[in-house]
Formats: C-alpha cells, sequence, structure tokens
C-alpha cells in the first residue's frame, strides 16, 4: 500500500460495480459517535472534499453542500475558501472553516485498499478514484471471459469535528458499490452520510 494512504484526503474512496450488478447504496460498515460530546445541532458546517481532482471534489462538495442545506443546515464548500491548486489538510480545512464562521468540518479521508479476487464470468468493471492521484475513470476487464479476476476495493472513512470545542464528534466507515457513474456514486455517499448525522440528532430536527 502506498504510503501516501496515511495522508489525510491522499488516496482514498473507490466505488466500484460489476457490469449487471443491480444499483445499491454505499453502507455504512460501522460508526462511531464521541460518548461524551455533548451540544445542540451543527448549523453551519464546511465540507472538504478530495484535493488531487478538481472536477471530482467539486462534485463531492456540491453534493453534500446541497443535502446538508436539504436538511436545514448552512453547507460551505472549500473550493470557496481554498485554492483548487493548494493542497487540504486538516490545519487548512479548519482554519477555512473557522474564517467561515463555520461550526463543524467534514470531510472524508482514506483509511485502507484492498484486492479482491472474484470467480466466474469476467465481465467488466467501471471504477472510480474520488481521493488523491487516483481520481479518474476506467472501463476494467474482458467481457465474455471466465475465470478469476481482480478488482481494488477501498474503504474510507469520513469524520466530523466540532471547531468550537476541537473534538472529534462522529466518524462513519463506508464501502461502497454503485453504478458506474461517478456522480451517483457521490450522491449515495453523500445520503447515506447525512442521514446517518441526522439519526445522531447532529443536525437540526426538521420542522
Amino acid at each position: 500500500m502506498k504510503s501516501s494512504l496515511s495522508r489525510l484526503l491522499g488516496i482514498g474512496f473507490l466505488a466500484l460495480i460489476l457490469a449487471g450488478c443491480s444499483t445499491t447504496k454505499a453502507p455504512i460498515i460501522s460508526e462511531w459517535r464521541n460518548p461524551a460530546y455533548v451540544s445542540p445541532p451543527f448549523k453551519r458546517i464546511m465540507v472538504g472534499g478530495p484535493t488531487d481532482n478538481a472536477s471530482v471534489r467539486r462534485s463531492f462538495e456540491d453534493e453534500f453542500i446541497v443535502k446538508l442545506r436539504a436538511a436545514g443546515v448552512d453547507g460551505l464548500a472549500s473550493y470557496n475558501y481554498i485554492s483548487e491548486n493548494e493542497g487540504i489538510d486538516e490545519t487548512k480545512l479548519k482554519q477555512a472553516a473557522q474564517q467561515a464562521r463555520a461550526d463543524a468540518v467534514l470531510f472524508p479521508r482514506s483509511v485502507k485498499l484492498e484486492q479482491k479476487t472474484s470467480y466466474g464470468p469476467a465481465l467488466p468493471y467501471f471504477s472510480f478514484g474520488v481521493f488523491g492521484s487516483q481520481g479518474g475513470a476506467a472501463w476494467s476487464g474482458l467481457p465474455g471471459g471466465t475465470g478469476a479476476y481482480q478488482y481494488d476495493e477501498y474503504t474510507s472513512e469520513i469524520v466530523l469535528y466540532d471547531l468550537a470545542k476541537n473534538e472529534l464528534v462522529w466518524s462513519g466507515t463506508i464501502r461502497m458499490t454503485e453504478p458506474a457513474n461517478v456522480q451517483t456514486a457521490i450522491k449515495s455517499h453523500a445520503e447515506v452520510v447525512i442521514k446517518a448525522l441526522d439519526a445522531q440528532n447532529l443536525l437540526p430536527a426538521k420542522q
């Protein structure tokens, strides 16, 4: 595994689908909530996205902003405060969020990359990297073949920090299987995260 995996927003999240499979939501496979944390729901959250692919970063942040605003939160995209030519690290993101008077920051990071082997018809699959130098999309595999074929599976983590208290509030670990479409996968990622935050009462109650 490349050393860049250990850097914040270095190389991360991969959405993968085998052609012909049905659409599924990205599941949160594990979730953690700071048991000592007590605070009113967040009303203004800055979202930080992947940095090495400007278009994917914008799509990622924009989708989360849409979902946050629908949940009654003033969502802020970090690309409006940190240039796309700059790398994002946790310090820069927190500083930008504080200057924008956000009360929290939400951002993803990679935690694990595994190579998987599947047996059967070697259907082509579509993958895209959302974080880091792996950003982009490609078809792989030989349609119609049989036998073993390999693919990379990324497990990603997304975290929520309270800026005023400088505390980690929540984290969720996600493994994705999505249609062969980058925007659809990002949308699913945002949906499950916002739903989880709402369930934890970290977002304003719906009127």
